[in-house]
């Protein structure tokens, strides 16, 4: 077996002591239990009450921490809102506390498809970890998410000033931080752009959690005929063998279980936002049975906004839009069928 990072090794110490809640020393970190939660976007209207709609989820992923667009080191909702007018408009903190209060807990997600990530934004390194601090500390959080698509990933700067930004806050922190970055992926695998940021996490020294796939939206890379569960399950594997080599890269030799363990799957419900591509719950059900199967680490989906049929209201239901799934099924279909047996 390779060793722990010497950032990770310092760290076991204190992990050690989490033993009675639960967690399983594994590997060089804590091995939390699988665990299901699906992505919120907080700033789409109407907004959606994940205070309530949520509860029971043992976490909630609410999207996305973005570049304040007036002030770049400065985190906003969405672009939207800072961290104050997100608790006048949004109820952000009475949110949060109402699904902690029945039992479960919320990771916050920095970046998605729309806005800058702040990395990508606030080229200050001291000011970058403020800014994530801010946050971390508003919301009392111990796990995070960071979604990196689009231009972001190809900003090898703004990933190495993440990275290494988010080492300085695991460093400084009594209890660890949980860090999953969320990444696209195809049936082939990862492309090269999130190899390098995966790499760059890793080269830096994060104690990584996992990486959270985006098993959706494949376009070209989905070879006609296969089905969007057989496209995620390819994807997934084939991400494996990547992830094993990063990790072997880094120092750190794990085995097939310890990889899986990291890895987390999102799918994008129903109508996917490449015409033809659709999850049906059938899908759904074989790729969460899948995920068990494997002992993925995580599993989400986009979104609990969309968990629900579309009304005349919401437009065509052919086309995907960020309040309804498109497909003649309950509320909360989704959610019920990968919410099976995974923590919560």
């Amino acid at each position: 077996m390779g060793g722990c990072s010497t950032r990770s090794s310092r760290r076991l110490r204190s992990l050690s002591l989490l033993g009675a809640a639960g967690l399983a020393l594994t590997g060089c970190g804590a091995q939390q239990e699988p665990w299901f939660g699906g992505y919120v976007n907080t700033t789409s209207y109407p907004y959606f009450d994940f205070g309530t709609e949520a509860a029971g989820q043992s976490r909630t992923v609410l999207g996305f921490v973005v570049a304040d667009p007036e002030d770049p080191c400065t985190p906003s909702w969405g672009g939207y809102y800072g961290l104050d007018e997100a608790q006048e408009t949004l109820r952000m903190e009475q949110q949060i506390a109402g699904l902690r209060e029945a039992g479960g807990d919320v990771v916050v997600s920095f970046g998605g498809a729309a806005g800058d990530e702040l990395a990508t934004a606030c080229t200050d390194p001291d000011r970058l970890l403020a800014a994530y601090r801010t946050v971390l500390d508003r919301y009392d959080l111990r796990t995070v998410d960071f979604d990196i698509e689009l231009d972001d990933l190809e900003d090898r700067e703004a990933n190495q000033r993440r990275a290494e930004v988010l080492v300085r806050l695991q460093e400084e922190r009594d209890e660890p931080l949980e860090v999953w970055a969320t990444l696209p992926v195809a049936p082939h695998g990862l492309d090269q752009d999130p190899v390098e940021v995966v790499a760059q996490l890793l080269a830096a020294e994060v104690d990584l959690a996992g990486v959270n796939l985006m098993t959706m939206n494949y376009s070209e890379s989905k070879p006609a005929g296969q089905t969007m569960a057989a496209a995620s399950e390819e994807a997934a594997r084939s991400a494996h063998g990547q992830l094993t080599a990063l990790w072997g890269a880094a120092g750190q030799d794990l085995s097939a279980e310890e990889v899986w363990h990291r890895i987390g799957l999102t799918p994008m419900i129903g109508v996917n936002d490449v015409p033809g591509e659709v999850l049906e719950p059938d899908a759904a059900a074989e790729l969460g049975e899948f995920a068990r199967e494997q002992g993925v680490g995580r599993l989400s989906h986009w979104s609990l906004n969309r968990d629900r049929p579309c009304t005349a209201e919401d437009g065509d239901p052919a086309e995907a839009n960020d309040f309804c799934n498109g497909l003649e099924v309950e509320a909360g279909e989704f959610t019920r069928v990968l919410h099976q047996g995974f923590e919560g």
